[in-house]
């Protein structure tokens, strides 16, 4: 291991099982309540809204979505390609096509003859569940696209859903902020793989800016340093301004006094990259009310899915956002005993973070 100091190492440790831990949180808080209106939310759960883990639609509570579920295909087709600069899309695009046969098929299809089905995950049956998957990753998946490794991250519209910008591209894409590459080959990681399924550069643009945020915050940055160095990064780009202004906003929303659902409802729906990202920024940066700044980390995720909207996705987004930041430690824990799939989460952020560590340093050797 080098040089690298056994403290190092457990505070990265902690930051990446945080991320993918606080993503499945918010994402197992938001997926009861997506698609209900912010009046219906506080009808059922009272007038603060959503306060804690409730029962789904199949009357079951903490469990995941496609958003915690593609996150961890990420995470294992990252680590296949080694988070080098070139290498990513393919094994990214064939892990994603792992996850496409957890949606098509009732447990592990037969593997012969296929090159993709080769990856541990794909043995979790747990995971062969349909939970409202976003109808641009499974159309993308199907085209079979790569992209090339050689083109320059430059605003054009990509092949595959050219037209679509749904936040499909920003709520799988934590995973890329964890590289022994810097800020930027996150951002350029990120924005290329989520061109497998979408093609809108608002779309791939919020998931490199995510995935940036993701690997500032590892590198010990704020949440509000982290914020804005992703946005001067973006802003290097043709064709960002959608997605910075959106970005914009929410910054600026977060220092206008203390957090309310209504500002949150004023940054979108969250459907789209860009406002998923908004009102996930928005939540972690914002200041809580009184009551609610006992547990900052709490409000901070509730905040994030008390709204009319894609509440999952925007609660993912946030739950990696704060984890990443915090580390694990400070997840809630009577939420996170009771999240589906905590021990595979776990085991799936630990081999990440065996990986490789910011700064350019092979954690376990070369």
């Amino acid at each position: 291991m080098g040089d690298v100091a056994w403290g190092e190492l457990a505070v990265y440790r902690a930051r990446v099982r945080g991320c993918l831990l606080g993503g499945a949180i918010g994402d197992s808080l938001g997926y009861p309540v997506e698609g209900l209106s912010l009046a219906e939310i506080q009808a059922r759960y009272g007038e603060r809204g959503l306060s804690g883990l409730v029962a789904d639609r199949a009357g079951v509570v903490g469990r995941i979505s496609d958003d915690t579920q593609m996150t961890l295909f990420t995470a294992e087709g990252w680590m296949r390609g080694g988070g080098m600069t070139g290498a990513e899309a393919t094994p990214v695009q064939e892990a994603y096509l792992r996850w496409l046969d957890t949606q098509d098929h009732d447990g592990p299809p037969p593997a012969y003859g296929f090159q993709h089905r080769t990856g541990w995950l794909r043995n979790e049956l747990w995971l062969y569940e349909r939970r409202a998957p976003g109808l641009a990753c499974l159309s993308g998946l199907r085209e079979g696209y790569v992209p090339d490794p050689s083109r320059v991250i430059d605003g054009t519209t990509g092949r595959v859903n050219p037209g679509s910008k749904g936040c499909g591209t920003v709520m799988r894409s934590a995973p890329f902020g964890f590289t022994a590459g810097g800020t930027r080959h996150a951002f350029e990681s990120a924005a290329r793989c989520a061109q497998i399924t979408h093609g809108h550069p608002t779309g791939y643009y919020a998931a490199g800016a995510f995935a940036a945020m993701i690997s500032c915050l590892v590198d010990d940055e704020s949440l509000e340093g982290a914020v804005l160095r992703a946005m001067d990064l973006l802003a290097r780009y043709p064709g960002h301004e959608e997605t910075t202004a959106a970005l914009r906003k929410a910054v600026d929303l977060a220092t206008d006094g203390t957090a309310t659902p209504s500002k949150v409802e004023s940054l979108g729906g969250g459907w789209v990259a860009e406002e998923a990202l908004a009102i996930a920024v928005y939540a972690a940066l914002a200041r809580p009310d009184d009551e609610a700044a006992r547990n900052p980390v709490e409000a901070a995720l509730l905040l994030s899915v008390n709204h009319s909207g894609d509440s999952d996705s925007t609660g993912a987004v946030c739950g990696n956002l704060l984890g990443a930041h915090h580390g694990d430690a400070l997840l809630p824990p009577q939420w996170l005993a009771r999240i589906e799939g905590r021990a595979v989460i776990a085991v799936v952020a630990d081999d990440l973070a065996s990986e490789v560590r910011p700064g350019g340093q092979r954690l376990w050797g070369s």
